[in-house]
């Protein structure tokens, strides 16, 4: 089922029909267990009155949260799984709070929001956000996070979030400038803003990978894991789109990015988009190359993981109401539809060359550093 608009919705500026996505990693895999999450992490939303009404509930629930974290980990132990499915609840809640609206003090608010949100989740109890249903679901994940992560997977996550209101900060201030960023910037901050760090904390606890932090943080390593989060921020980028097209400024977007730079409409730039997605999965697969070569047990799951994150978050993105039947263009989000998007064996670009994005040509440095 394609996706869904309504008939006197605004058209959109790129389409419905997206180009083929060059995924060379193992697909439509899912955890035996996405229904039982679903089931569960609704239950604990409906127990904090997260949302005000039926509408917002619908479209609350249309994030599928429990479907991406049983698309992106299809193996991993639940417990970790429904925490992580109910935070990112409770994030597109949050992320869809900083997205709407632009007024003068829209920055100052991001920021000082994500600084106490930030305290809050390293030292609980804090008392620093307004009290209501939101908060005490958050005061909830925290106490649970505390409890279940090591110090270390603690500090990551921590990391995490501050990346990620680092990132919206950062966003919104180029938006209340009315200010549409480079390629180059815009690709320096897309993985902070994505919340990276974030999602692979929780990846590796349910699928129990303990990376020693000199593996884990070594500059090939860092190198593969932002390249993948770049590719998902890209991938979102393109099927989010239609969501997000009312939106003044323009938001954002690696393809708005690539029409001003290029000076051609947003459809016009679509090929410039997956051609640069395309060359950061290229780029990913030569440098997992390179590291499975030496790499022991514990890296060679990490880097599974990464592809999953990978496959995974595609998948999710095609099928998930939330970008399949957007609320600019609906009342309530539609079961079923979907991008239908076709898989490609070869990238649409194929240049070995690092991409000209001076922000991102460390990661082609690596190529030979990770043989040493």
């Amino acid at each position: 089922m394609p996706p869904v608009y309504r008939e006197d919705a605004h058209p959109s500026r790129i389409g419905w029909e997206l180009p083929p996505f060059y995924c060379p990693f193992e697909r439509h895999l899912i955890h035996p267990k996405a229904a039982e999450l679903e089931e569960r992490a609704v239950a604990w939303i409906d127990s904090y009155g997260f949302y005000p009404d039926a509408t917002e509930r619908a479209w609350g629930l249309a994030t599928r949260s429990a479907e991406f974290t049983s698309r992106i980990i299809p193996y991993g132990d639940v417990e970790p799984m429904l925490l992580f499915a109910q935070w990112n609840y409770w994030a597109f809640a949050t992320d869809d709070w900083q997205d709407s609206g632009h007024s003068a003090a829209r920055t100052a608010s991001v920021a000082d929001h994500g600084a106490r949100l930030v305290r809050t989740v390293e030292t609980p109890g804090c008392d620093l956000l307004p009290p209501g249903p939101h908060t005490a679901a958050l005061n909830d994940l925290v106490a649970r996070t505390h409890a279940m992560l090591t110090p270390f997977q603690l500090r990551r996550f921590t990391e995490g979030i501050r990346d990620w209101v680092f990132g919206a900060a950062c966003q919104a201030a180029d938006a209340e400038r009315k200010r549409m960023p480079s390629l180059n910037a815009f690709a320096a901050m897309r993985t902070a803003a994505n919340g990276s760090r974030f999602t692979l904390t929780w990846c590796d606890v349910a699928n129990g990978i303990d990376l020693p932090p000199d593996v884990l943080y070594s500059a090939p390593v860092q190198a593969l894991t932002d390249a993948a989060g770049f590719i998902v921020s890209c991938d979102n980028d393109l099927m989010s789109y239609n969501k997000d097209d009312h939106q003044e400024p323009w938001e954002h977007n690696l393809i708005n990015v690539l029409a001003q730079q290029e000076g051609c409409t947003p459809r016009q730039a679509l090929p410039s988009a997956f051609a640069v997605r395309d060359r950061s999965v290229s780029l990913f697969v030569r440098l997992r190359d390179r590291l499975r070569r030496n790499a022991d047990e514990q890296l060679v799951r990490y880097l599974v993981s990464l592809e999953h994150w990978i496959a995974g978050d595609t998948e999710y993105h095609n099928v998930a109401p939330r970008y399949t039947s957007p609320r600019n263009r609906n009342e309530l989000p539609v079961e079923g539809a979907s991008y239908d998007i076709t898989w490609s064996d070869a990238p649409s670009d194929p240049s070995a060359e690092p991409l000209p994005v001076p922000a991102l040509a460390w990661w082609w440095q690596q190529l030979d550093a990770s043989s040493d």
